[in-house]
């Protein structure tokens, strides 16, 4: 993975090259949701500290994708706006019957 991008358009198309098992990309759904769901929590009870977990849950869900299901290495690793950019991305896209 040592190819550099030059935008995110570029990008993508190998970002999802590494997300195709799926049970990968189920649990990047499951943390990227519970970030939502927990970030909305947060503003409603005003437990700022709980910020830290949102990190952990997102990346944590991510992670055990990527080692135990896809095998590979988590492109944050090496892109990490372009990887975070690209799991809303995905996301949204599996919402609307887009991916």
């Amino acid at each position: 993975m040592n190819k550099r991008y030059a935008s995110f358009t570029e990008f993508y198309p190998f970002y999802l090259s590494q997300h195709q098992d799926k049970t990968c990309r189920g649990l990047h759904y499951i943390g990227s949701t519970l970030v939502l769901v927990i970030g909305i929590a947060i503003l409603f009870t005003q437990q700022w500290i709980m910020l830290l977990l949102l990190p952990v849950i997102g990346y944590g869900f991510a992670w055990v994708g990527h080692f135990l299901f896809e095998k590979n290495r988590p492109a944050t690793f090496q892109y990490p706006l372009y990887s975070f950019m690209a799991d809303w991305v995905m996301l949204f896209k599996a919402l609307t019957n887009r991916d």
